[in-house]
């Protein structure tokens, strides 16, 4: 039982020195020697995990996966409307990006050169099918005006999230994506939400942003 412990720890610590490396300096600048000594591990034990980069990077796209569908998941039990459940599921998914460096690499992984395969569902294909039965529920719920184009629309809102990302990955710290997400739905919400239901949405917006940004300062301090 002990080995088996130590064995998923070694594990799960291959895999973060991984996620942090293919983050700052991407998956094809990494080598398995740079993982080995960010890890401090041996080739040893690297290799009996991993039989190749690849292997770490489908892994690593294969955790961020999961976190996404389970905080999707825990949303969608909350018994919030679409649209709210849709803005916390990105949220929540930006908070995990923001706080630790596996979301982070395997974002920048699915928009790299590494391919997604079976059984694994590409990350964007299980985003745009979130988006698409959020959008299609807040129609539904009178909280999209009745003719959004929805397959336009969960095109759009997963583009313009994935693609905030990768700009501000480039151009300012990552502890801006929350502000950088609110500024998407402040936006998408004036062209999509009916004049009544908007102050709701808007107010929503803020209020998710600040609660991402105190959980960034509860993990520092």
């Amino acid at each position: 039982m002990a080995r088996q412990l130590r064995a998923e720890q070694t594990r799960a610590t291959i895999i973060t020195a991984a996620a942090d490396l293919f983050d700052r300096r991407g998956y094809e600048s990494t080598s398995l020697s740079d993982i080995v000594e960010h890890a401090q591990v041996t080739k040893g034990a690297l290799y009996f995990h991993f039989a190749a980069k690849e292997d770490l990077a489908h892994a690593i796209m294969e955790l961020q996966s999961q976190a996404s569908r389970q905080i999707a998941c825990e949303m969608e039990s909350r018994g919030y409307s679409s649209l709210e459940t849709l803005m916390r599921t990105m949220f929540g998914i930006t908070r995990l990006s923001v706080e630790g460096p596996i979301p982070r690499a395997g974002l920048r992984l699915a928009t790299g050169p590494v391919p997604v395969k079976a059984p694994m569902q590409h990350p964007f294909a299980e985003w745009l099918d979130i988006a698409t039965r959020k959008l299609v529920g807040a129609v539904k719920e009178s909280d999209l005006h009745p003719d959004v184009d929805i397959d336009a629309a969960a095109h759009s809102l997963v583009c313009f999230f994935v693609g905030t990302r990768i700009v501000g990955r480039s151009v300012e710290p990552v502890v801006r994506q929350p502000r950088r997400l609110a500024e998407m739905w402040h936006v998408l919400i004036r062209g999509m939400v009916p004049v009544p239901r908007r102050p709701r949405y808007l107010t929503l917006a803020t209020q998710l942003e600040r609660e991402v940004r105190l959980s960034q300062r509860e993990a520092v301090g």
